[in-house]
Formats: structure tokens, C-alpha cells, sequence
């Protein structure tokens, strides 16, 4: 048990987020034990504290709680139900919470055949970015079972700012394609004012600054707007080829619900070409160069 008298917690993916999720658990004085398919993670993650695991069902079958951050749904599908995986841990009772963003159907699948094992699943995406992660300033929407919700609030109060309970199964990742939506949204349009200020003959970098302290400023402004500005997008907070798989489920859902989303559905090409010229592993504020260019300005 640990000191706190959470138990053991496991984390599987530890990447931008999953490994932030591992970092702040152990700072905290939880038993904190982690798996990765890449070594380098696992060592990074020891070195803040982290008890490196030899799989994720070697994990799962010690911890008394498992957070999963996985970068796709074949990622999901190897570390729970390949060999080795969750599933094999056969851990009757187990929550765990998957926090990535999937498409639904991926979940639900999973939540039924762990069920089958006795494993419990709960939908839990995060609102926020890697480096939002690093300063616990992330929302994690939690939903299913209200017993497990409930459960999971004490782990992921360690890592997050705000913890959210949606519902039902499935409720924290609809609420999650909605954010990205309005993410999409606004990193667009912060990226259409910049290049306008530019254009305009403003100092872009002093531009943001004075729209981020007016009515006009938002979240991915405050966020994105400086790095737009001097062009400082290569250590990215999420990736762009990342998003574009995001922006993909965005899309499917808003089409399988009937409704129109014309603002999101304007930004999407702009992403996408960002990602075909090469800025795949840059910060999604990379779409401001395609503007620059459609503006006949220069890259940064």
C-alpha cells in the first residue's frame, strides 16, 4: 500500500502523457509501476521513480488500478489482448482506465472482452496537451460504472487539475471528440489572425500579446498564439500527425450523429496539408505556415 494509502497504480504507454501521468503519481508517493514497448521510455520513467514492468500483463496482475495512454487503436489492441497483454493478467476486480482517444466502438469492444476476464474499463480521455501534463494542467473525463469512476478520482487527482465524472460508458470520449473540435476550431483561427496581423504589417509576436489581454482571445491563443508568432513549433505539445488521427474520429462522429460542424470541417484540410508537407512531428500551430504561404509570406 502506499504511503497515501492508494495501493499500487499502473501505467501502460509512457509517452507525453502516460509518462507525465507516471512521474506525478511517484512524486506523490505512490507505488507506481510502469510498461512501455519502447526501452527508452521505461528507462526515463525509472529514473523518475517509476518501478519498470516486464509487459503490461506483469503489471496489470500487481497494481490495484491501470492507466493506459496508447498512440492508436492497434496499440490499444497489443497491450490488452496481445501476448502478455492486460487481458492475460486475468486480474478479477482490476479497474483500468483508458485515456486516449479512440473511436467509441474501439473502447466498448474492449470494455467487453475484459469484462470476460473480470477486468473493469472505464472511459476516461484527457482534455490537454503533454506539456499541459507536465503541470497537472489537465481534465480527465471520466465515465462509466460510477462505483469505478469513483475509484479512479483519487489516482488521477495526482496528475490532473480538474476530474470530471460524464456518465455512462463512452460519455467522456464524446464530450472529448467535442473539445477537439472547438481545439481544431480555435488553433485555425488563432492561426488565421496571426498571419492576418503579419500580413497587416503588425508585429505578429506584439499582436498576440495585445489580443491575448482582449475580448477576443481563447485557450488555443493564450496557448499556441506566441509559438505562431516566431514560428517555434518543432518541439511539439501535440503532434500534428497525431491530430490528423483525431480530427479523422471527430469527423466520423459528428456524420454517425447527423450534425453539421461546417467551422470544424473548414479546418480540417488546413491540418491535413500541414501534415503532407512535412510538419507531422510539429506542433499542430504549424498550420499557421500554410497560411503564411497561401499570404505570400515567408515560413519562420
Amino acid at each position: 500500500m502506499s504511503e497515501n494509502g492508494i495501493g499500487t497504480v499502473g501505467v501502460v504507454g509512457l509517452g507525453l502523457m502516460g509518462g507525465e501521468f507516471a512521474r506525478h503519481l511517484a512524486a506523490a508517493g505512490v507505488r507506481t509501476l510502469g510498461f512501455d514497448v519502447r526501452a527508452e521510455q521505461l528507462e526515463a520513467a525509472r529514473a523518475v521513480g517509476v518501478i519498470p514492468g516486464k509487459s503490461a500483463a506483469a503489471v496489470a496482475a500487481e497494481a490495484d488500478f491501470v492507466l493506459t495512454s496508447l498512440p492508436s487503436v492497434k496499440a490499444l489492441e497489443a497491450a490488452f489482448f496481445g501476448p502478455q497483454g492486460i487481458a492475460d493478467s486475468k486480474h478479477d476486480g482490476l479497474i483500468v482506465a483508458e485515456t486516449s482517444t479512440f473511436p467509441l466502438e474501439a473502447k466498448e469492444s474492449a470494455r467487453v472482452r475484459l469484462g470476460a476476464v473480470g477486468i473493469r474499463m472505464i472511459d476516461s480521455p484527457i482534455s490537454g496537451t503533454g506539456s499541459q501534463a507536465k503541470n497537472k494542467d489537465i481534465t480527465i473525463f471520466l465515465s462509466g460504472d460510477a462505483e469505478d469512476c469513483a475509484a479512479a478520482a483519487p489516482v488521477v487527482t495526482h496528475f490532473t487539475r480538474s476530474v470530471l465524472n460524464i456518465g455512462a460508458f463512452g460519455a467522456g470520449s464524446k464530450l472529448k471528440y467535442i473539445a477537439n473540435l472547438l481545439i481544431a476550431v480555435h488553433n485555425f483561427a488563432a492561426a488565421e489572425a496571426v498571419t492576418l496581423a503579419e500580413k497587416a504589417g503588425l508585429d505578429p509576436i506584439q499582436a498576440v500579446e495585445w489580443l491575448r489581454g482582449s475580448a477576443a482571445t481563447s485557450r488555443m491563443l493564450d496557448v499556441r498564439g506566441p509559438i505562431m508568432a516566431t514560428g517555434d513549433f518543432q518541439t511539439p505539445m501535440m503532434k500534428t500527425d497525431v491530430f490528423q488521427k483525431d480530427l479523422e474520429i471527430i469527423g466520423d462522429f459528428a456524420r454517425k450523429v447527423g450534425c453539421p460542424t461546417p467551422l470544424f470541417a473548414a479546418s480540417v484540410p488546413f491540418f491535413m496539408a500541414a501534415n503532407s508537407m512535412g510538419m507531422g512531428s510539429y506542433d499542430v500551430a504549424s498550420v499557421v505556415d500554410i497560411l503564411r504561404q497561401m499570404a505570400g509570406l515567408r515560413s519562420k
